[in-house]
């Protein structure tokens, strides 16, 4: 696994890259649900805008990682991500209507796709025992640079409005591009895998138990705290610089989770807690988000689905890719990216639908109902566990 050292040098121009690619893709999300409200989109609509996002990631998730682990490369597909995730606001700039942000989101998706080589081509740097904190430390990076696009769009959205908001992820997606063409991969060719022997890891019942797990994650993640909380925020008369704030908390909290979650005393702890203890954490956070009577009250409650972020889905990570041999793991971090895709495609249609049919509290609810039943999946498994062993 460890074909390649990172200088500190290269590694932080890697992390950086990494930060400034999010940065481009989440920058215009704290206000992407209230600008459309705002231009009249109804919800069910909205939620079709948000689940665009995660369906070209469905689409074309697991064909890149077969493609990348095919071909034995992953600067290609890191460069055309960076690129995406610029080239998408240009849609948000000169098509600024529902249509246009349904446009912009699929190419974000296309662009997020491309997060299999980023991850893959970094833990492949790291031995199995530094497999969690390397996974723990690139999703840190990830959510900075999301922390400083919402910080960018807070103190500017008043100002520059989406327009300006989305010049900056054009910007920021450009000098992600730049760092790009700087990364060091290997010249020298191994042979090509045979595909059919890539695609044996789609037998892995492990592989698919966690990336379900994390398509409740993320599915959720996508639909309440980046998304319709905001909204509810707004229903409770918040001005737009406290929807930024909220957005601010959870950032701030999800990079502070990450970066516990690579310490020692989380990894003593180890997943069996703490994936179903902060899947029981989420669904606290869907039944009192709704139920909120101030925006205070709705300020403190975001930093609850920091600990889903920072410390669920780096577990849930970790755990997808435990035992996978390095010429697979692009395969196999494409099926667990494309299964969690699914989530973070229909979640937010069907609680559009259902905030729009009843309310936006039914659709939290049965977020709540769905996040209890990761809580016991993962107790179960974790009772019978065998262990993880490397697979070939």
């Amino acid at each position: 696994m460890n074909e390649l050292i990172f200088t500190r040098k290269q590694e932080i121009r890697f992390l950086a890259m990494v930060s400034l690619f999010w940065f481009a893709q989440y920058i215009y999300i704290p206000y992407q649900t209230t600008y459309l409200t705002l231009l009249g989109v109804g919800s069910a609509f909205t939620g079709m805008v948000l689940g665009a996002y995660g369906l070209t990631q469905l689409v074309f998730r697991f064909p890149i990682g077969l493609c990348a682990d095919s071909i034995g490369k992953h600067k290609c597909f890191i460069q055309a991500g960076t690129l995406f995730s610029g080239l998408a606001s240009l849609f948000r700039i000169f098509w600024g209507n529902g249509m246009g942000f349904l446009a912009a989101n699929l190419f974000s998706g296309i662009a997020s796709a491309m997060w299999i080589s980023f991850m893959v081509f970094y833990t492949n740097h790291f031995s199995q025992k530094d497999q969690q904190a390397a996974t723990s430390r690139i999703v840190m990076f990830n959510n900075f640079g999301m922390l400083i696009g919402f910080l960018a769009s807070t103190m500017g959205y008043s100002r520059i409005g989406m327009t300006g908001i989305c010049i900056l992820s054009v910007v920021g997606g450009l000098l992600a591009f730049i760092l790009s063409l700087q990364i060091k991969e290997p010249c020298t060719k191994t042979g090509k895998t045979d595909a059919k022997e890539l695609i044996s890891v789609c037998k892995m019942k492990r592989l698919w138990l966690f990336s379900i797990l994390a398509l409740i994650q993320q599915g959720i993640q996508l639909t309440t705290a980046m998304s319709f909380t905001n909204q509810v925020l707004k229903d409770l008369g918040a001005a737009n610089g406290l929807v930024g704030l909220s957005s601010i908390i959870y950032m701030v909290s999800a990079v502070g989770f990450a970066a516990f979650a690579s310490a020692g005393y989380c990894c003593k702890r180890g997943p069996r807690f703490w994936i179903p203890a902060v899947f029981v954490i989420i669904s606290v956070y869907c039944v009192m988000v709704p139920s909120a009577k101030n925006a205070a009250e709705l300020l403190i409650l975001q930093i609850l689905p920091g600990m889903s972020t920072g410390i669920l889905f780096s577990y849930l990570t970790s755990e997808a890719m435990c035992g996978i041999e390095a010429k697979k793991r692009s395969t196999a971090m494409g099926l667990f990216q494309a299964v969690y895709a699914i989530g973070m495609t229909t979640f937010p249609i069907f609680t559009g639908n259902i905030a729009s049919a009843f309310s936006i509290q039914h659709g939290y609810l049965v977020l709540a109902g769905i996040s209890m039943i990761g809580t016991g999946v993962s107790v179960v498994y974790y009772r019978n566990r065998t262990g993880c062993k490397k697979i070939r």
